[in-house]
């Protein structure tokens, strides 16, 4: 079942966090280092999201338990330089490892789709490690396309 988040699973909403962190971080460990206190700052960050109205806060919920959870923005996606882009922002998307290949992914991404959809908006973005097979062919499955690639490079030491 996919339903709004309430305040009451901020906490498991940021179990989850650390979860999604831990496996992204076998792609890219020198960008997935969560804080000591990431979890409970993710979720604080649940919470005010919770109140922000150009934010939709959903969970994925299996026996009574949440297994997932997604978190979609609104947002300008340009600088100033650019004519303004309104569009849809998958900040963060996540189920429990148990819980895959049973449609909640799929699920939490339509249902925010749908809010995107509601107020105005006709695309949306999202951010996905260039080495996560499984998480390419679920996004090529749901019509995704790439537009963009980030790279990065390591500075080598002087003298090197």
């Amino acid at each position: 079942m996919i339903r709004l988040a309430h305040s009451a699973d901020a906490e498991r909403i940021g179990e989850l966090w650390l979860e999604m962190v831990a496996y992204h971080a076998e792609f890219d460990p020198v960008m997935f280092r969560p804080t000591p206190h990431g979890a409970a700052l993710y979720a604080q960050n649940a919470r005010e999201r919770l109140e922000d109205p150009q934010a939709r806060l959903l969970v994925a919920e299996a026996e009574g338990a949440v297994v997932g959870y997604a978190c979609g923005l609104i947002a300008d996606l340009t600088t100033g330089f650019f004519q303004p882009l309104r569009s849809g922002l998958l900040s963060d998307i996540f189920v429990a490892e148990s819980h895959r290949r049973r449609g909640l992914g799929r699920a939490l991404v339509e249902r925010l789709a749908l809010w995107f959809r509601a107020r105005g908006v006709r695309q949306f973005e999202w951010h996905v490690s260039a080495q996560n097979r499984q998480a390419l062919a679920f996004w090529a499955a749901l019509g995704g396309e790439t537009t963009l690639l980030r790279m990065r490079a390591e500075i080598p030491e002087e003298g090197e």
